[in-house]
C-alpha cells in the first residue's frame, strides 16, 4: 500500500474513490509549516537561514502521515501543480525525514491538472522528484515578504502610529489605488458640446450622423467649448444641404478570446457575476476538487491557478465534438485554435481553466451545483468552448456626408454595424463588447453614394468630462497583471489584505483608499520610493521566475535585495517625526488641506485664525490639528470634507453648539475629533469631553443627551452591604457598573442613565457569583456546530461580545470581517483555529478531561 498526500479533505475524498484499497489518501490541510510571526524567523546574517514552526493541528496530521508512511510501501506527494503545491510537498517531505519515517522507501511526486479518474491514473504512471527550483522560488518569495514586512512594519508603527503594516506587493497595489484617487482629485471638469443631424434618404429611411469637421477643421472631442459656438454651428447646419460623399461597407472578422487564466477569470467573474476575487477562487476550488454527480464524484474544471491559455489535445478534441453537437458544423473551424501565453512565469504556465469534460454542459450540471457554482461553471464552459469556435463575421458601414451652406462647409459621419454570422458570439460575448447590440440596433438603412439627404433636425447636446473611474477588483487585477506585479495565486490575497487592514474600502465594487491607506502610500513614496516602484517590483517578480527556471540562485537574489533594503531602513530609523510630517503635509496637501471656497489659505486654522494646520500623529493614527494647541483645540479627522470656512463640513463633522451648562455656564458643543464624534463642555486643556456611544449618531444628540454624557460616571447609590458607591458609566468595552474596583457589564447604554440601586446590586451579585464558580463572563451559546476536530472535541461558531468567532477548546478565532457565521465550513474553521494556535506559540489548548464532552 502507498500513502498519497494531498492538501484538502475534499480532494482526498475524491482521489481515494479513484485509487481504491491499495492506496491511503491523507490531507495535509494546506501548508503544514510556516515562518513564526516574530523577529528572527529569517536570518540574513546566517545566510538567510529560516526557522519553521508547526502548529498543533498540523503536528497531529503530520504524525498521522508519518505513522501511515512507516506501515506503507512508499509515499506519493500529489499536491497542487504550482509553486505553493510544490512547497507543501517539500515541507511534508522535510518533516518526514526529520521524523525518520521514510526508512529508504520510495518517494514520488505526481501532478495532475484535473481531478478526474484518468488524469489521476496518468499522473501516477508518470512520477517525478520534487522540483527544487520551484521550491527555491517559494522560499525566496516567502523570505522576501517576511523581511519586508517585519523590517518595514516596525518603522511604520514608530513613525506613523495607526498604520497596521506594509507588505512587499500589497504596498504597490495600494499605491495604484491611492494614485488613482489623487488623479480624481486633481481632475478639472470641462464642458463640451456635440452635434448630430437626423437625416432621411430619398426613400424615407432615417438615420443619425455626427459632426466631424467644420470649416475644414477636424473636430476633436472637446473642440466645441461653449453654447454660443454650438448654436452658431447648428444655425449653419439648419440652412445647409446634405449630400452623401462616400459609402464604405467593410467586412471584418472578430476572433474569440482564449480560455480563462486566473486573472481573466477573476476579472470576468467580477464584471459579469459581481463576485470578489476571493469568492471566485473559493467557488472555483470546489469545482476543481470535485462535485457529486449522481453518485460519482468528479472535478468539473481544471486547476484554477494558472497563466496558461492552451488546452490539452484531448480537451481540444472534446471541445470540437461539443461544438458540433451543441451549435452545428458551421460553428466548427477547419482545425483547432492554438493560443500562446504572454506570461513570463513559466512555473505556473499550465493548461488554461476549462471544463474537464465538455459534454457536461451547464444545463446538465445545474442540478448538482448551487446557484453561484452553476453561474461560474457556465461562464468557464462557454468561454472555453467559444475559444475553439469560428470567428464572428461583422460588416461595418461608414457613410461620409458633406453639408454646404454658402461658403461654409461641414462633414458628418454615420457608422453602423451588423453581425452577418455570430460564430463564437453564439456561446460567449466579452463584457466589454456588450455595446455590440447597440451598434447592431443602429444598423444603417440603404444609403447610396452621391445622393441628396433631407435634414429633419439638428441636435445639440452638452456633456462634461469625467475623471478616471476608481479601480474595481477586476480593473486593478488587470493593471497589476499588465505591470507584472504579483502572480495568479496572489491577487485575491493582496486585495483581501488591503481591505482587512482598513487601507481600502470596497463599495459598489469600487476600491476607495482610506485616509490611513493614502498616508502609508505617501510615507513609502517619500522614504522608500524604490520599493514601491512598479518596475522594481515587476523586476523582482521576474527574478523569482528565473529562480523557478533554475537560472538564478535564490540566495543571491536575497543578498542583492537585502543589502540595499536594510541600508534604506537604517537611514529612516533616525528620521525625526517632524520630518515625516513635513513630507506628508507636502505629499498629501490636496487631501489634508483642500482649497476653501473663499480662496483663503487652507492651512490657516479656521478657529483661532493664527495657527497653522498640520498633520498630527496620535496613538490611533493621523489627524489634522492647530499649531497653537493647547490654547486652540481645533482638530478634525484626516479626509473630512470642509465647508466654506475651513471647518469640517456637515452636522456629523462640524462643531455644533448645543447649549450652556446650567452650573458652570460653559458652552456645550458637539464635535468631531480623531477618535470620532464627541461632546465637550468648555474650551482648552481643562474642557470635559465624552465620546458618543457606539449606537448614538451625531444627528441624534441634543442638549439633554449631551448633559447626560458629560455627567458620567453616574452615582447609582451605596451598596447596602459594603456601603461603597456603585457607579454607572460607558467605557472602552461599552456600558458598565463599577463597585469596589470591579466591573459588571450592562445590556444597553440607556441602562447607564436609568438603572436603579436594587437592579445594580443584583447584577453585581450575579457577576460575583459567576466569578466565584470560575465561569467568568460565561460562554455564549453555539450558533452552529461544525463537527469534530481531528484532535478531538467539537468545533463551533459562537457570537461573542466583539462579534462571531470559531471556538475549539480554549481557542477562540475571530471570523474575518464580513464573513457570514452561517456559511463557515469545518475546513475554514480548522484553518482559523490553526492560525490562532500558531500566533499563541503553537501550544495545544489545555482541556480538562471532560472538555470534549462539554464543548
Amino acid at each position: 500500500m502507498d500513502v498519497v498526500v494531498v492538501e484538502s479533505p475534499a480532494k482526498a475524498k475524491t482521489i481515494n474513490k479513484y485509487l481504491g484499497r491499495d492506496y491511503k489518501v491523507l490531507a495535509s490541510f494546506g501548508h503544514v509549516r510556516d515562518l513564526p510571526a516574530k523577529d528572527g524567523s529569517v536570518r540574513p546574517d546566517e545566510d538567510f537561514a529560516m526557522s519553521w514552526t508547526i502548529d498543533s493541528p498540523s503536528a497531529k496530521r503530520l504524525s498521522d502521515i508519518a505513522k501511515a508512511v512507516k506501515d506503507a510501501d512508499g509515499l506519493i506527494l500529489a499536491t497542487d501543480p504550482d509553486r505553493e503545491g510544490e512547497a507543501i510537498s517539500w515541507h511534508v517531505l522535510e518533516v518526514l525525514k526529520q521524523k525518520r519515517a521514510l526508512g529508504g522507501k520510495p518517494v514520488r511526486r505526481v501532478v495532475f491538472n484535473a481531478i478526474t479518474r484518468q488524469s489521476v491514473l496518468d499522473a501516477l504512471a508518470n512520477p517525478r522528484d520534487v522540483d527544487m527550483p520551484l521550491v527555491d522560488a517559494y522560499l525566496a518569495r516567502r523570505a522576501l515578504d517576511y523581511l519586508v514586512g517585519f523590517t518595514l512594519s516596525p518603522v511604520l508603527w514608530r513613525k506613523l502610529p495607526g498604520a497596521r503594516s506594509a507588505g512587499r506587493v500589497q504596498s504597490v497595489a495600494l499605491r495604484l489605488v491611492s494614485e488613482r484617487e489623487a488623479e480624481i482629485e486633481r481632475f478639472v471638469r470641462e464642458d463640451y458640446w456635440q452635434i448630430a443631424a437626423l437625416l432621411k434618404t430619398p426613400r424615407g429611411d432615417g438615420f443619425e450622423a455626427r459632426l466631424t469637421t467644420y470649416d475644414g477643421k477636424k473636430l476633436q472631442k472637446l473642440d466645441i467649448k461653449s453654447q454660443e459656438q454650438a448654436d452658431a454651428i447648428k444655425a449653419m447646419l439648419e440652412g445647409a444641404t446634405f449630400r452623401v460623399r462616400s459609402v464604405e461597407a467593410k467586412p471584418t472578422k472578430r476572433n474569440p478570446a482564449p480560455p480563462f487564466t486566473t486573472s481573466t477569470l477573476q476579472q470576468a467573474a467580477s464584471s459579469r457575476l459581481g463576485f470578489s476575487a476571493t469568492r471566485t477562487m473559493q467557488i472555483a476550488q470546489r469545482l476543481y476538487e470535485g462535485v457529486d454527480i449522481g453518485g460519482e464524484t468528479a472535478g468539473l474544471i481544471t486547476y484554477m491557478r494558472t497563466d496558461g491559455v492552451q488546452m490539452a489535445p484531448e480537451a481540444l478534441d472534446s471541445a470540437r465534438r461539443a461544438i458540433g453537437s451543441e451549435f452545428g458544423s458551421k460553428y466548427l473551424p477547419e482545425k483547432a485554435r492554438f493560443y500562446s501565453t504572454k506570461a513570463k512565469n513559466a512555473q505556473e504556465a499550465h493548461e488554461a481553466i476549462r471544463p474537464t469534460d465538455f459534454s457536461r454542459t451547464p444545463a446538465a450540471m445545474r442540478q448538482y451545483l448551487d446557484a453561484d457554482q452553476a453561474r461560474l461553471y457556465e461562464m468557464i464552459w462557454k468561454r472555453a468552448i467559444s475559444s475553439q469556435m469560428t470567428a464572428a463575421e461583422i460588416e461595418r458601414t461608414t457613410v461620409e456626408i458633406e453639408a454646404v451652406n454658402g461658403t461654409a462647409t461641414a462633414e458628418l459621419r454615420a457608422v453602423g454595424s451588423v453581425v452577418r454570422f455570430d460564430g463564437f458570439l453564439a456561446s460567449y460575448t466579452e463584457q466589454k463588447d456588450e455595446d455590440a447590440e447597440d451598434e447592431e440596433s443602429r444598423r444603417l438603412p440603404e444609403i447610396r453614394s452621391g445622393e441628396d439627404l433631407v435634414r429633419e433636425a439638428i441636435n445639440v447636446t452638452q456633456h462634461t468630462t469625467e475623471p478616471p473611474p476608481r479601480y474595481t477588483e477586476a480593473s486593478l487585477i488587470k493593471k497589476m497583471e499588465e505591470l507584472g506585479i504579483g502572480r495568479p495565486s496572489t491577487y485575491a490575497a493582496i486585495l483581501k489584505t488591503l481591505e482587512d487592514r482598513g487601507y481600502v474600502t470596497i463599495e459598489k465594487r469600487r476600491l476607495t483608499p482610506e485616509a490611513k491607506g493614502r498616508l502609508v502610500t505617501a510615507f513609502l513614496e517619500s522614504f522608500f520610493e524604490r520599493y514601491v516602484e512598479y518596475d522594481f517590483t515587476a523586476d523582482l517578480e521576474e527574478k523569482l521566475d528565473e529562480i523557478s527556471d533554475g537560472k538564478l540562485s535564490w540566495k543571491d537574489v536575497l543578498r542583492d535585495f537585502w543589502k540595499d533594503f536594510s541600508g534604506s531602513v537604517e537611514g529612516i530609523k533616525e528620521l525625526r517625526v517632524a520630518d515625516v510630517l513635513d513630507a506628508l503635509n507636502e505629499e498629501l496637501a490636496p487631501l489634508v488641506f483642500p482649497p476653501r471656497e473663499d480662496g483663503s489659505d487652507p492651512r490657516i486654522c479656521p478657529r483661532c485664525g493664527t495657527g497653522q494646520l498640520s498633520l498630527k500623529l496620535g496613538r490611533y493614527g493621523a489627524f489634522v490639528g492647530c499649531s497653537n494647541y493647547p490654547e486652540c483645540g481645533y482638530t478634525r479627522q484626516l479626509g473630512d470634507p470642509m465647508n466654506g470656512n475651513g471647518e469640517a463640513g456637515g452636522a456629523e463633522n462640524g462643531t455644533r453648539v448645543l447649549g450652556t451648562d446650567p452650573y458652570t455656564n460653559e458652552e456645550i458643543t458637539l464635535r468631531s475629533g480623531r477618535f470620532g464624534p464627541y461632546v465637550q463642555r468648555g474650551e482648552g486643556k481643562e474642557a470635559k469631553r465624552a465620546s458618543l456611544p457606539k449606537d448614538w449618531t451625531p444627528d441624534s444628540i441634543d442638549y439633554e443627551k449631551a448633559l447626560a454624557l458629560l455627567s458620567l460616571p453616574r452615582d447609582v447609590g451605596k451598596h447596602p452591604e459594603t456601603g461603597k458607591m456603585i457607579s454607572a458609566g460607558i467605557g472602552r468595552y461599552g456600558p458598565f457598573l463599577m463597585h469596589e474596583g470591579s466591573y459588571a457589564n450592562l445590556e444597553s447604554v440607556e441602562d447607564v442613565f436609568t438603572i436603579g440601586l436594587n437592579r445594580a446590586v443584583s447584577i453585581i451579585a450575579e457577576k460575583q457569583s459567576k466569578a466565584g464558580n470560575g465561569r467568568g463572563r460565561g460562554t455564549p451559546a453555539a450558533l452552529k456546530e461544525l463537527g469534530e476536530h481531528p484532535d478531538g472535541g467539537k468545533v463551533t461558531v459562537r457570537d461573542g461580545r466583539y462579534g462571531p468567532y470559531v471556538n475549539y477548546g480554549k481557542i477562540n478565532a475571530t471570523l474575518p470581517k464580513g464573513k457570514d457565521p452561517a456559511s463557515v465550513t469545518l475546513e475554514e474553521a480548522l484553518e482559523l483555529v490553526a492560525a490562532k494556535a500558531g500566533k499563541s506559540g503553537g501550544k495545544k489548548p489545555a482541556r480538562s478531561k471532560g472538555a470534549k464532552k462539554k464543548a
